[in-house]
């Protein structure tokens, strides 16, 4: 229940805030509130803001009503700097903006972007943001900003910090800053004066303690997120300098941040990588020592002995990692990179000469190969899911990060392995950045009693004198101070440094409004009150570690639940279940999971692709929402494909009657009204095709292919508006590169299974299975003749069943892109090309691994390729027949990442129609764009 003053709040900022980005309910504050620390507090009210007026608005009347308001970005932060009990804030979908400038030496970004998308826009100019935190795939430009995010490549040079050309603020009295903007700049040192000249007299009250300056100095040095960065006090002269440059690393308790300007670094396009084993620590940490020193490296990971026996399970690792690991053991991962293969092959010469010197154990030598070196990383990668995958179900996955002076590298790594012994973290792994000194710690506490609590309590102690008092080092190197360090920043700054920051704080928010007990508390003991508890759920999802790493991968993110919500509020209703308290949230969880959870998830599995322990919630989904309740139905309808395909085909054929005679919009709603009555009767939208033609006759001639034409595509035709199925596209393809198509038996009653099992219709599924197996065996001659199956969920629906043993293993089963690829396109020219193309690359595509085969094809008809980045477009099978507004809001980001493109391509049919519906171009299959592009290749022939 709200208090007084929230309520105050929420009335105020109704005015101008539409009630549907204002959430008070049970089920969406618990589910928005989560981030990725070991923290839960659950916010009275989610405010999903759209522009800096509303931020402004926000300020104003949280002021007006004394309420807190926190800032969230992704949610991927680890120092439970993104929760609240108060106002969360979090971005809406108008915060995406990024501009080159001066030829991609710089780039604006708003808060909004994922990081990765980012250097995706850079990547055709060779240069990218220098941060590089693990999490770039998920995390937003305005979190990696306020945690000043660094990673493995970008040390302290290039972090955010380092490389912040100009920022965008509102201060919490409303005020905005540019500092790219001169007359912004001057109003603003005449508004803010006072101000202004606080954080001057700030620098000079350092400049006059000579020990306290050389102290930030050394402590900068190092990598360093504890405190606020008091560094911008000595190394500009200009307060707005300082003022912009405290922005990194405030954590959204000075401002929030309204856009960022960075200063890009190369992305040198040759890179090589290699690993090297020690019996000796001292003489691996000397090499690192070395190595920062005197080679030309970009990154060098320490991986201890405990962390490489930890994934000796992973293949492909060279083969000394396999062996008996001594307990002085350490490896280092490094890479470098060149803007030439030949400056790589002498940078790469030069590391071997250099660490040769310090009597390596093993090593592999430097591979230039991307997928030997994505093994190779994935030691490093691997090491947080080998904790998290195998803890005891109810504890929590802490990842700490601390940095050592890196002449005390070696120390502090033996030192850090007897606090894990003495405080009973026996899983504890330890790997890290050792350029930088900045190692991370990974173990699984439990806080379900208050003996737990007290060890955790005593360890962070124990590692906080160890680190910062008697090693001088860094409580938190990267990963923000926010709760989990706040009461220990007195600690490691000492009183000079520490009155400065609490100086700071007041300067900024002097009525303590935004983000409070985050970075200064004057709580003792917030790292310890309100400790996430991860009660059992379902063991499909008990390894959640509620990162949020699957969340840019899910359709429903800003619809309903992303796969980390749904956990979040299963193991909420599990837990409440089990304990009988609060009957009345339990209800309200109840009554909303069906929708928020269960219908509007995709369950396509996209997010076990980004989960970091390949969790895959649709699955959960799935098991809820129980078996077909007509299995009946389901077996009939199984058997009875070719009524069921005609059926569909004059249900088309009616509907484009309708268009004609009533207009779309008629037509459309009219739909909309009978889903409503009768639920099996799919809403259509203005993309749908009409009914496909019949199948065309294959050639007479050529290398014979079995094709299976999918049971979507016998029914629907090609693009939105001819008569053809693919089939026709896909036969002049084959007769161009001299193959044949062969039909197999009773094609029209065919299907592979996956709209049955999509409905839990087992029974159902499997007998189509059967049914196809055996009429493509029959057709391929027992599995000599390849098969081609034209839809990309058919080609996996059938590729999973195969490797289930449902299908022969004798099949040769090809998807589109794998056979065009090697069967097709060598035999083809491509003179037709054109200007500008999207390509959806479609789930199923990726979890076959093809998606690069994909792109490829198409690069070979078009002049310029654009992929937007969008997992799954969340049609989903049937879902945006039945639950458009999924599909609707996955793509809503889908026609300004295709600005300027002629039309689109994808090899999944039912995704064409919501990708053309939403991006205003035709989307086709990759069959038909090849067709029309190609003609069959001319070989040279000599004179007689």
């Amino acid at each position: 229940m709200m208090s007084a003053s929230h309520q105050a709040f929420y009335t105020a900022v109704r005015q101008s805030i539409p009630d549907e980005r204002l959430i008070t309910d049970p089920t969406r504050t618990l589910a928005y509130g989560t981030d990725g620390s070991f923290y839960r507090l659950v916010p009275k009210i989610v405010l999903r803001a759209e522009s800096e007026s509303e931020i402004r608005t926000v300020l104003r009347e949280a002021h007006a009503a004394g309420v807190a308001v926190t800032f969230r970005a992704a949610g991927t932060s680890l120092s439970g700097q993104a929760v609240s009990d108060s106002v969360l804030v979090t971005l809406g979908d108008n915060w995406n903006g990024q501009q080159i400038l001066d030829d991609g030496a710089r780039i604006r970004l708003q808060p909004g972007v994922i990081g990765q998308h980012a250097n995706n826009t850079l990547a055709p100019l060779g240069r990218k943001i220098g941060p590089d935190p693990a999490s770039i795939a998920t995390a937003k430009i305005g979190g990696m900003a306020a945690n000043n995010s660094s990673g493995m490549c970008c040390g302290t040079k290039q972090n955010g910090y380092h490389t912040l050309s100009a920022i965008r603020v509102v201060l919490p009295d409303g005020a905005v800053l540019d500092t790219d903007d001169a007359l912004s700049v001057a109003a603003f040192r005449e508004s803010h004066a006072v101000l202004l000249a606080g954080l001057a007299q700030l620098a000079a009250d350092i400049r006059a303690n000579p020990a306290l300056e050389q102290k930030i100095r050394h402590k900068y040095r190092l990598k360093n997120t504890t405190g606020y960065g008091i560094n911008a006090l000595v190394d500009f002269d200009d307060p707005v300098d300082m003022l912009a440059h405290l922005m990194i690393g405030s954590e959204g308790t000075l401002a929030f941040i309204s856009s960022i300007t960075y200063d890009t670094v190369p992305d040198h396009p040759h890179k090589a990588s290699s690993l090297t084993l020690f019996h000796d620590l001292d003489a691996c940490c000397r090499a690192v020592t070395a190595l920062r020193e005197q080679a030309p490296v970009d990154a060098v990971e320490l991986i201890d002995a405990k962390s490489i026996r930890a994934v000796q399970d992973k293949a492909g690792l060279p083969d000394f990692l396999y062996g008996e690991i001594p307990d002085a053991a350490a490896a280092l991962l490094i890479e470098t990179r060149a803007p030439s293969a030949a400056i790589l092959a002498d940078q790469c010469a030069a590391i071997n000469g250099l660490v040769a010197g310090f009597t390596p154990a093993a090593e592999s030598g430097f591979a230039t190969d991307a997928g030997v070196t994505a093994i190779y990383w994935s030691v490093r990668s691997g090491l947080f899911p080998a904790v998290g995958a195998v803890r005891p179900v109810g504890t929590t996955v802490v990842i700490e990060d601390v940095a050592f002076p890196i002449e005390h590298l070696a120390d502090g790594v033996r030192r850090l392995n007897v606090l894990f012994e003495r405080y009973g973290y026996h899983e504890a792994l330890l790997f890290g950045h050792a350029l930088e000194g900045n190692l991370h710690f990974v173990f699984t506490p439990s806080f379900d009693t208050a003996d737990e609590v007290r060890r955790y309590s005593d360890f962070m102690d124990a590692v906080s004198e160890l680190v910062a008092v008697e090693f001088g080092g860094s409580l938190k190197a990267e990963h923000g101070t926010g709760r989990n360090v706040a009461p220990f920043v007195r600690l490691e700054w000492g009183g000079d440094a520490y009155d400065i920051m609490l100086t700071i704080k007041r300067l900024f928010d002097p009525h303590g409004v935004l983000n409070p007990d985050v970075i200064i508390s004057a709580n003792e003991q917030v790292h310890l009150q309100n400790l996430k508890a991860m009660p059992a759920a379902d063991p499909l999802v008990d390894r959640c570690i509620e990162c949020g790493f699957c969340e840019p991968a899910c359709p429903s993110n800003g619809l309903s639940l992303t796969p980390r919500q749904r956990i979040v509020l299963w193991r909420a209703i599990n837990d409440l279940r089990r304990s009988g308290a609060d009957a009345e949230r339990l209800e309200a969880f109840e009554r909303d999971y069906p929708y928020y959870g269960i219908d509007t998830c995709a369950a396509t599995g996209m997010c076990a692709t980004r989960c970091p322990v390949g969790i895959n919630t649709g699955e959960l989904m799935k098991k809820l929402k129980g078996p077909t309740r007509s299995p009946g139905m389901a077996t009939w309808s199984a058997t009875h494909m070719r009524t069921l395909t005609a059926a569909a085909r004059t249900g088309l054929g009616a509907f484009q009657a309708a268009r004609s005679v009533l207009g779309d919009d008629t037509a459309i709603g009219a739909t909309r009204l009978a889903h409503k009555l009768f639920p099996t009767i799919p809403i259509l939208p203005a993309s749908t095709p009409r009914p496909a033609a019949a199948l065309p006759a294959p050639a007479a001639h050529g290398e014979p292919v079995v094709y299976f034409v999918s049971c979507v595509n016998r029914t629907l035709a090609e693009g939105s508006h001819g008569r053809d199925s693919v089939a026709a596209s896909t036969v002049s393809l084959f007769a161009k590169a001299g193959l044949r198509a062969i039909y197999p038996e009773q094609l029209a009653s065919l299907c592979c299974g996956q709209p049955f099992d999509s409905k839990n219709a087992t029974q159902a599924a499997n007998r189509a299975s059967a049914d196809t197996n055996a009429a493509l065996l029959a057709a391929s001659r027992n599995g000599e003749i390849p098969v081609y199956v034209d839809n990309g969920p058919c080609a996996l629906r059938l590729l999973d069943a195969q490797k289930a043993g449902l299908v022969d293993p004798r099949l040769k089963l090809y998807d589109a892109a794998s056979f065009l690829t090697e069967f097709v396109v060598p035999k083809l020219d491509f003179p037709h090309k054109v200007a500008s193309l999207a390509v959806h690359v479609p789930c199923n595509a990726s979890k076959m691994g093809v998606g690069p085969q994909l792109v490829a094809l198409a690069r070979q008809c078009a002049e310029r390729v654009t992929v937007p980045d969008i997992a799954c477009c969340g049609f989903a099978g049937d879902k945006g027949f039945t639950t458009p507004e999924l599909n609707a809001n996955s793509l809503k980001r889908l026609k300004p990442a295709i600005g300027g493109c002629d039309s689109g391509v994808s090899m999944s049919r039912t995704c064409q129609i919501g990708l053309t519906a939403h991006g205003d171009i035709e989307y086709q299959s990759i069959e038909a764009l090849l067709d029309q592009c190609s003609c069959t290749r001319q070989t040279d022939t000599l004179p007689a």
